[in-house]
């Protein structure tokens, strides 16, 4: 019998990690989840190694089947990094079984970012979660619908409103999520100290190349600051960019720029958004003259033009994952510029 998968919480010092580390004969072999946490792992190995990417460019994260090539990615791996189980539950099971051996590092857990609760409702009014502490672990539980505080059960046939209509309506539809929104790595901020972690965590398991790691690491993380120096300024002239998102993914790229989206016309990717929600954003756009609705790729641009209908906003496509990207270790700051310059154009 395999043993359980071992997580790392990452709230060990750099130093204990050094300290109890075993040394290998060769580089570790690494696997990461989605593109942006590769390119950050990249970047941290560059010139010792490369790592396995296991869920490919272009694909959703959130339900994904694994070809063979990628799950001997997790079969080989000595290290694995990914955001956690709040983005990808389905991946658990798959590196608990076949990465038995490895160390495991959930980045969501680690020290010093920070987490955000789910946004409610169509238009984000339902719940302000507001600031969260860096670090902290959150009980999302608290944030359930205030009519179901009480614990027990109930019997959603009393909801007939047309905000409850439909499943989506809720709020999550389409996601099986966790505690917090998981899109954490869409802020600089936290990729920077997840450059860190990672360069620990290689360091633990490949003392001789630990210099590498962490220099790597610290050039990474000043590059990071410049990025978000340059992205700031690309921002600057559209700091009251009203827009709606196609999805909810972005909170934490509005919260490191100081942007603010008014609505989503999906909070979920997994599911089309009910009529009435389409409503719902139309109203907004046409009432508070949104000035941009940004598309995704992946998902069905009708939707988009359905609830721009008669209205003058203008739209443009935003990644998340860079899906067009080369994957490597200049995908993660050309997402997050092009991300940018989707907005700034948009504005």
């Amino acid at each position: 019998m395999g043993c359980p998968m071992s997580t790392m919480r990452v709230s060990l010092s750099v130093g204990a990690l050094l300290l109890g580390g075993t040394a290998m004969a060769d580089v570790p072999t690494v696997a990461a989840d989605i593109t942006p946490v590769h390119s950050l792992v990249a970047r941290v190995m560059a010139g010792v190694g490369e790592p396995a990417l296991v869920i490919p460019a272009g694909a959703s994260p959130h339900e994904y089947n694994l070809r063979p090539s990628e799950a001997a990615a997790l079969q080989d791996a000595d290290l694995v990094f990914w955001i956690g189980e709040d983005l990808t539950p389905w991946l658990e099971d798959a590196i608990e079984t076949l990465a038995e051996g490895a160390v495991v590092t959930e980045l969501l857990a680690a020290d010093g970012i920070e987490l955000r609760g789910f946004r409610e409702g169509a238009l984000f009014e339902a719940h302000d979660h507001g600031e969260h502490e860096e670090g902290e672990e959150h009980d999302h539980e608290e944030h359930d619908h205030d009519e179901h505080a009480d614990g027990d059960e109930h019997d959603h046939g009393e909801h007939d409103n047309e905000e409850h209509a439909e499943h989506d309506d809720h709020g999550h539809e389409g996601h099986d999520h966790g505690a917090h929104d998981p899109h954490a790595w869409l802020a600089p901020s936290n990729a920077s100290v997840w450059l860190n972690v990672i360069a620990a965590q290689l360091s633990a398991a490949d003392p001789d190349n630990a210099g590498a790691y962490f220099a790597n690491a610290s050039e990474a993380i000043a590059e990071m600051e410049a990025l978000s120096a340059e992205v700031s300024d690309m921002l600057a002239p559209v700091q009251d960019l009203q827009f709606i998102v196609f999805h909810d993914a972005y909170q934490y790229f509005e919260a490191d720029f100081g942007l603010s989206a008014a609505g989503a016309i999906s909070l979920g990717d997994a599911t089309d958004p009910s009529p009435a929600r389409l409503a719902e954003i139309q109203t907004r756009i046409q009432e508070q003259g949104i000035d941009c609705v940004l598309a995704e790729p992946q998902f069905n641009q009708g939707l988009v033009e359905t609830v721009m209908d008669g209205t003058e906003a203008t739209t443009a496509i935003i990644d998340p994952l860079g899906a067009d990207l080369e994957v490597g270790a200049a995908l993660y700051p050309q997402l997050i510029r092009n991300m940018a310059t989707a907005l700034a154009e948009c504005g």
